[in-house]
């Protein structure tokens, strides 16, 4: 039976029993428990577990050092499961240290699994987002990557903290404008796109923009912002009609 075809009641009583199992096997240095729930069929049972990890780390200090090891452990699996749930743990504890558990996401950039580098994605959105300034000091050293696959996963890993605070991003995001590779700079294009239209983020885009050098990508990227005010419209701060005035009367054409 999956997480959720339970009752509210069982779930939370499943979460409670995942956690406690998860520090039974780590006071005891064991790891059958875990292993288990890293590996799990069900996406809910891999994310209680990896979230359980995040809270133990913080509820047991004297375990810390018993989890890392653990999880040093767990990235070297044979599963792409566990080591995909091994790099969102580690993501959880980056929310608070991002230091104690880079190397993670150094390794899983490059893993060969594609579900695993899609968990650095999502790691370093939640980190970036909550501790940004060792998070994206870190993306910076990838932004050029020789492997455009890096760079687009760093693109697309750093977008939600532009949605928030899009000035914190857009001198990373200016670095990939002349990017080679269609499928970083379509990348580029969407996250652009997607820090635009929360209260206040569509001033501080458009004036980044008129800074930027490569017009094509900067008029596709307009475009797109366009566009998400419409099929966000019930999101967006403005209107697709107000958010094209503001552009019309604010962004600086470059034959002009």
């Amino acid at each position: 039976m999956g997480f959720y075809d339970l009752s509210k009641e069982e779930r939370v009583k499943r979460v409670e029993k995942i956690k406690n199992n998860i520090l039974s096997d780590i006071s005891a240095n064991e790891e059958n428990y875990i292993l288990d729930y890293f590996s799990d069929e069900d996406t809910y049972i891999r994310k209680t577990a990896y979230l359980s990890i995040g809270k133990l780390f913080k509820a047991h200090p004297k375990l810390q050092s018993a989890i890392i090891d653990k999880l040093k452990n767990f990235i070297e699996s044979d599963s792409e499961k566990v080591r995909q749930t091994t790099i969102n743990a580690a993501g959880e504890l980056g929310i608070t240290d991002f230091g104690l558990v880079s190397n993670f996401f150094d390794q899983g950039l490059f893993d060969p699994h594609h579900s695993v580098r899609n968990a650095v994605i999502g790691s370093i959105k939640k980190m970036s987002d909550k501790n940004p300034i060792p998070t994206l000091e870190w993306a910076k050293r990838y932004l050029h990557h020789p492997n455009k696959e890096i760079r687009r996963e760093i693109c697309h890993g750093i977008e939600l903290r532009g949605r928030k605070h899009p000035q914190d991003i857009l001198p990373l995001l200016k670095e990939l404008q002349y990017d080679q590779t269609a499928r970083v700079r379509n990348t580029l294009i969407h996250v652009l796109g997607q820090i635009a239209y929360k209260k206040g983020c569509l001033e501080t885009v458009i004036k980044e923009l008129n800074t930027w050098d490569n017009q094509e990508l900067v008029e596709k990227a307009i475009d797109e912002i366009v566009d998400v005010h419409e099929r966000y419209k019930n999101f967006a701060a403005l209107t697709q009609q107000e958010a094209i005035v503001y552009i019309e009367k604010h962004y600086r054409p470059f034959d002009t």
